[in-house]
């Protein structure tokens, strides 16, 4: 079988290493991949948002299987283009992502099927937002509506933050025309989960849960980030908090859906925080989460492939998937300086037996070597028996790989830790 992966960061490696696996798997293509995937895959140069380039490509080589990874070509509807040429595909349809290219949309779903979440109001002029701002409870968070690369959401603390945040999105065009409409939400408090589902339309499936470090500093400090590392399972998601999201958040949102006429088919990522009134939906991804697939994947005993064309064509009820029991630990080795500016060009070294264990996101190649090439330059994960030996394994690695300019979070986990105590 021909495989296609369109995506090239951290989330795609991880997902080719593991698709890799399935022995009727001939070749895999990587549109446009990275530095790193090249050792695992064809990488095409052919941007995640060229889709005539990547339908033609599909095309001209023949590909049996489609897997489309980030966020950007699901909403703009890379599966339906595909699909139209008789490429089936995991990942949602154009009418099925907008669960998270529109965060109005989100919420109105959430809203008009009962679906817990935080209470929220849409504004589509600054003035109406900022005059709404001068009484509204504070803390409160401010999100601009379309896709804005995992950094269109405010957390204010303070009333001038969060007329900060509204205007930087409706005023500035920070996120171009996401933030043309905004929505402003009731601050939540309690422990954040990230809970990947596998769904055909009809079952869901959950994936292991996970635990997402997204500021750049330790103890939780400093600027938003893609993600710093992650941690799995997530010791605050237990059996019965388990059991209430399915009753009350995943089917439901399954079937809400289906009943809006977009049957959602492919991998629904719930963003929950665990309130004292139980857990509520913060936020849905159309896709895989990144770095949480990095920390998911390597616990999945199922073969990737067969769980992913059984969400493609329906039978997901018939398919057997199996995690591992154990727990997991990537920590992700960024460029000083990111999120904001950072040096690129040096050269990474990892050392042969660990190229299982990282997953590469921001490097290219340059006269045959790997360089660096972004702000999240790869992760690296660790799987063991508990979650104290996980997180000592993935740091023990971590120190490992080398490059200059190298910065990394030293408390990955460490939240984690102090829940499972």
């Amino acid at each position: 079988m021909k495989i296609l992966v369109v995506g090239g960061g951290g989330r795609e490696h991880a997902i080719i290493q593991k698709l890799k696996e399935n022995p009727e798997v001939t070749e895999i293509f990587a549109l446009p991949g990275n530095g790193g995937i090249a050792a695992d895959a064809t990488c095409v140069a052919i941007g995640a948002k060229d889709i005539d380039s990547i339908v033609a490509f599909a095309r001209e080589k023949g590909i049996d299987y489609a897997v489309v990874a980030p966020d950007d070509p699901l909403v703009l509807g890379c599966v339906d283009a595909l699909e139209a040429i008789g490429v089936p595909c995991f990942g949602p349809r154009k009418n099925a992502a907008i669960i998270e290219g529109s965060k109005v949309f989100s919420k109105d779903l959430m809203k008009k099927y009962g679906i817990p979440t935080a209470a929220y109001d849409v504004f589509t002029s600054p003035e109406e937002a900022l005059r709404y701002l001068e009484t509204a409870p504070i803390p409160t968070v401010v999100k601009a509506d379309g896709l804005a690369l995992g950094k269109g959401v405010t957390v204010a603390m303070t009333r001038e933050e969060a007329r900060a945040a509204v205007r930087e999105a409706m005023e500035d065009k920070k996120f171009g025309e996401s933030g043309n409409r905004i929505v402003i939400e009731e601050y939540l408090e309690g422990p954040e989960v990230s809970v990947l589902s596998f769904t055909d339309g009809n079952t869901v499936i959950p994936m292991v849960s996970s635990m997402d470090h997204k500021r750049a500093g330790d103890g939780d400090t400093g600027p938003n980030t893609g993600g710093m590392g992650t941690i799995a399972p997530n010791p605050y998601y237990t059996e019965t908090v388990a059991a209430e999201c399915m009753e009350k958040i995943f089917l439901p949102t399954i079937r809400a859906m289906k009943a809006e006429g977009r049957e959602f088919r492919g991998c629904l990522y719930f963003g929950l925080m665990i309130t004292k009134d139980g857990p509520k939906v913060i936020e849905y991804n159309c896709r895989f989460g990144d770095p949480e697939t990095q920390v998911v994947l390597p616990l999945l005993e199922s073969d990737l492939l067969t769980v992913m064309r059984a969400c493609t064509y329906g039978t997901l009820e018939e398919c057997k998937v199996k995690f591992r029991e154990g727990n997991a630990c990537c920590v992700v080795l960024a460029s000083k300086g990111y999120p904001g500016s950072y040096g690129k060009g040096y050269e990474i070294t990892i050392p042969e037996r660990l190229r299982q264990n990282v997953y590469v996101a921001g490097a290219v190649l340059k006269d045959g070597k790997l360089v660096t090439g972004g702000g999240r330059v790869l992760g690296v994960t660790a799987v063991a028996k508990t979650l104290p030996e996980a997180v000592k394994d993935a740091y023990a690695m971590a120190e490992q790989v080398t490059f200059e300019n190298r910065y990394y979070r030293k408390d990955i986990g460490a939240r984690a830790l102090k829940a499972v105590k």
